[in-house]
């Protein structure tokens, strides 16, 4: 499949900004938009019509995009669609759950031709994956702790995982937890990948921990946050994190990092 190829759901309340995108995405060839103005409509239309995509503004007459993406992860036959939010919101308080959530990208309003294309590949990506391939590890036998308290956040990135043909993943819901797993036997995990902000431990406190205290430089250890403190990044670098990404992340750019943490030796 290519770009010119998806079918989309596009939600937009405001008829000129739907005309906008829609131009947008037919300079990318894309031809198979359907227009919906409010989350119930959207709803509606999923019952008989199930898009490659939905691209969706934040604030729509009867529900954020937050709240159907929530609706959407709690329906059978909707919980795998990728959804890509665009949106002039910028406060961290408003955008924080929908990242969580896991969608796919989160665009600016107005957003760069650019951005739009990357993150329409970045759909390709989940919808049609291609598994790794590591010249030095056996992917089916690579081993990940994956630790976030969203459920929604820990789905998104075993799909992530998955789609790249790792499958053999454990999961914990803060670094507490993560730690007490990690522990009984530092040699059952080849990769982690942790939040920052959770209860009990957060990210910070998981990765000094095993840094320092159980003095294990070994483990590759990735961080997937929405945090935008740059303090609180520079400290998490610190500690000893080997990568941190943005929440939404690209596939292509955690595959980069697998490449480059278990090929590159």
């Amino acid at each position: 499949m290519n770009i010119a190829n998806l079918s989309i759901l596009l939600i937009e309340p405001s008829l000129m900004q739907l005309k906008v995108i829609i131009q947008h995405l037919k300079e990318e060839g894309v031809a198979d938009v359907e227009g919906a103005s409010s989350g119930q409509s959207a709803l509606q239309m999923l019952r008989a019509y199930q898009p490659d995509l939905i691209i969706s503004s934040l604030y729509l007459p009867d529900m954020t995009a937050t709240e159907l993406v929530i609706k959407l992860k709690e329906t059978e036959g909707l919980c795998d669609i990728p959804f890509m939010l665009i949106s002039s919101e910028t406060r961290f308080s408003a955008l924080n759950p929908i990242r969580q959530a896991g969608v796919v990208a989160i665009l600016p309003k107005p957003f760069n031709h650019q951005d739009l294309r990357r993150a329409l590949r970045t759909t390709l990506e989940f919808i049609e994956p291609e598994e790794i391939v590591l010249e030095n590890y056996n992917v089916d036998a690579l081993r990940v702790l994956v630790v976030d308290d969203s459920s929604m956040s820990r789905k998104h990135v075993m799909r992530t995982f998955n789609n790249l043909g790792i499958n053999s993943i454990t999961t914990a819901t803060n670094g507490k937890e993560a730690l007490e797993l990690f522990c009984q036997d530092q040699d059952a995990f080849d990769l982690i990948v942790t939040d920052l902000n959770m209860p009990e431990m957060d990210g910070q406190e998981l990765i000094e921990t095993i840094r320092t205290r159980m003095q294990n430089p070994f483990i590759p250890i990735l961080m997937v946050t929405s945090e935008n403190d740059e303090t609180r990044l520079n400290n998490v670098q610190q500690a000893g994190v080997s990568a941190i990404f943005d929440k939404p992340f690209a596939p292509e750019n955690i595959k980069a990092m697998l490449f480059q943490i278990f090929d590159d030796q």
